[in-house]
């Protein structure tokens, strides 16, 4: 039986030869299911590192700084007929962003992280 975690290994196994081999840093917001007991036991298991995220910190998730904003332009006024013809454009939009779009918004996290340091944990804007 291969477990929901192991698809995860599997997928950054074929998508991204390699990277395993040099360490998987994740990142997530310690929401209760990422902080669970048996999550941080599985990532143990892996060996794979988190980066500290304070919690509700949106400013430091790429996703709510960097991701969100453009894919909402993308979608914004457009009616989708099915779930399928929602996804199929979210498949494509996402496979036509260039590799840059996620270097900047990775890249920028470096400087968010000394915002918030320097600000003593308080919400950095941009």
């Amino acid at each position: 039986m291969i477990f929901k975690e192991d698809r995860l290994k599997e997928a950054i196994r074929r998508k991204r030869p390699g990277l395993l081999r040099r360490g998987v840093v994740l990142q997530h917001d310690n929401a209760t299911p990422h902080s669970a007991n048996l999550t941080r036991q599985w990532l143990q298991r892996y060996g794979w590192e988190i980066l500290p995220h304070p919690a509700h910190s949106p400013d430091l998730a790429p996703s709510d700084f960097h991701l969100f904003g453009p894919l909402k332009r993308h979608l914004g006024g457009t009616a989708f007929e099915t779930e399928d013809d929602l996804i199929s454009e979210l498949r494509n939009w996402f496979d036509n962003l260039d590799v840059d779009f996620f270097r900047v918004g990775i890249n920028s996290l470096l400087s968010r992280w000394q915002k918030c340091i320097d600000l003593h944990g308080d919400y950095v804007e941009k």
